[in-house]
């Protein structure tokens, strides 16, 4: 079957290589920000991090005093055009993802736009002293018109770009060679104990394709949270005997993963990315909730379940997993230095031209 795609993936490489080649001598106009703009993306389909990458860099910037914006698509939402997430926004107006980092970071602004131009046009429209300072731009890699300052390419460590190939054949977007454009690889979603030996062979992979350095990140895990007001406080001693896992994100292998080793008992309750959770799966998940100790979901997959009307059985057992993107000690102070950095000498007048 693979040999069969492959065609149609060379034919797909190379209308992207052409796509790029027009950016790179300047036939496609790209509008550079007036500000410092960080673009956190991949050359994969979903999966990656990005989200909680976004939001480790939205928390860098904030401790440093910096006034910081993040712009994404806000894929699944069901409006059109520029919004920005207020206190009381929901997933289907910008977007699960863009919600969570609003909600998470409150003080931060999020907007969500198709046109990623448009987007920070819109951003910097405000009063001299309350414009953004830097903007995190969430899933850009492909989106060339705008162009960022400082590129972010993620790669999961169990799916590394270096040993994928091209939609349909594979899950990548555009060729491996799209990787020069980076200023730093992140390899995400790493073992906590990996080894050195392996890091520099993964290094040596990616240097095939970029002179830009690598970091390897870990997710970590907090302890769950109730979901809901009727949810009692997490307590550890005697919760994870029969656990109901409800996740629809693009890879929860490791979330599962996770569960299994310390829980009796899982149930698995899988959906599709981004999946907008019907009446007839609220009732299943009811019947399923009868037999479970918890119910425990993503942070992600938690901002649609809240809006909608969940029988008290789901209510008293929910909890959602907050996750944090984790580096060694070594490397958060290097990927940190990279960052602020490029923020400290980049900044200029808040124009996008």
């Amino acid at each position: 079957m693979l040999r069969l795609l492959l065609p149609l993936s060379w034919m797909y490489a190379a209308i992207m290589g052409i796509r790029n080649m027009l950016f790179d001598k300047g036939v496609l106009k790209q509008t550079a920000c007036g500000v410092p703009s960080i673009c956190v993306g991949n050359l994969a389909v979903g999966g990656t991090g990005k989200t909680p990458h976004t939001e480790y860099l939205v928390r860098l910037l904030a401790a440093q005093g910096l006034r910081t914006a993040m712009l994404s698509r806000g894929y699944g939402r069901c409006t059109k055009g520029f919004i920005e997430a207020t206190a009381a926004s929901t997933g289907a107006e910008v977007g699960d993802e863009p919600l969570q980092v609003k909600q998470k970071f409150p003080a931060t602004r999020v907007a969500v736009c198709e046109s990623r131009v448009e987007g920070c046009k819109k951003l910097l429209q405000t009063p001299a002293g309350t414009e953004p300072q830097a903007i995190v731009l969430d899933d850009a890699y492909q989106h060339r018109y705008i162009k960022a300052g400082l590129y972010l390419l993620l790669t999961d460590y169990s799916n590394l770009f270096t040993r994928d190939c091209v939609l349909p054949a594979g899950r990548l977007r555009e060729s491996r060679s799209g990787a020069r454009r980076a200023d730093a690889v992140i390899v995400t979603k790493c073992p906590e104990q990996l080894g050195e030996e392996e890091r520099a062979g993964i290094r040596r992979e990616i240097a095939r394709y970029t002179d830009a350095p690598a970091f390897f990140s870990s997710v970590g895990y907090g302890a769950p949270r109730p979901g809901f007001a009727e949810t009692p406080e997490w307590q550890s001693a005697g919760k994870a005997r029969h656990v109901l896992l409800v996740c629809g994100i693009a890879r929860p292998e490791p979330f599962i993963a996770r569960w299994k080793a310390q829980a009796e008992k899982v149930e698995v309750m899988r959906y599709p990315d981004h999946h907008a959770f019907t009446p007839e799966e609220v009732r299943q998940m009811a019947e399923a909730a009868e037999e479970a100790s918890i119910i425990v979901t993503t942070e992600k997959d938690m901002m649609r379940l809240k809006t909608l009307l969940l029988p008290l059985e789901i209510k008293k057992k929910l909890y959602y997993q907050p996750i944090e993107i984790t580096f060694s000690d070594s490397e958060k102070q290097k990927f940190n230095n990279l960052i602020l950095n490029y923020v400290a000498s980049h900044s200029r007048n808040r124009r996008v031209d």
